[in-house]
């Protein structure tokens, strides 16, 4: 049995254990229930309850969310444009993030989608040495995409 400060008061039976917490106001928790003997806490509950839900959103703060980052162009993008947006994937890639690259066709350029292979091609050239292939280019509908992770 551990007390609220800290202390340990030792091996106390259930009910011992029940009637020093109801004496100080506070509540008997079990903490570690897996132990032998069990260990538990005088401690407040709601106030137990708040601090491990605190901590709880601290630790969901620091996680990356959102993993895999999506760059998306069109077949027909000028040089310029492509050249920007391998920029910014050289940049997500340095953070450690997943890029999936995205060809969206419109109509007629759904016949063409030998440039979408080749546009998708020339990304890896611009980017090689950075990554691995996670997911080959692959048609699901109108859009071809492949899916890059930076190397270990």
């Amino acid at each position: 049995m551990i007390d609220e400060d800290g202390t340990q008061l030792g091996i106390k039976s259930i009910f011992e254990a029940m009637s020093i917490a109801q004496s100080r106001g506070r509540d008997l928790l079990e903490i570690a229930p897996g132990a032998t003997p069990p260990v538990a806490k005088v401690a407040d509950y709601s106030k137990f309850r708040y601090e491990r839900e605190k901590k709880l959103k601290e630790s969901r703060k620091h996680q990356k969310a959102g993993l895999v980052k999506e760059i998306r162009f069109r077949v027909m993008i000028g040089q310029h444009d492509l050249a920007t947006k391998i920029e910014h994937a050289k940049e997500f890639i340095d953070e450690k993030f997943k890029v999936r690259f995205t060809v969206v066709f419109r109509g007629r350029e759904m016949e063409h989608r030998h440039l979408g292979v080749s546009l998708l091609g020339k990304v890896r050239e611009m980017l090689e040495g950075r990554y691995f292939m996670e997911q080959e280019p692959a048609l699901e509908g109108n859009r071809m995409s492949m899916l890059l992770a930076p190397k270990k």
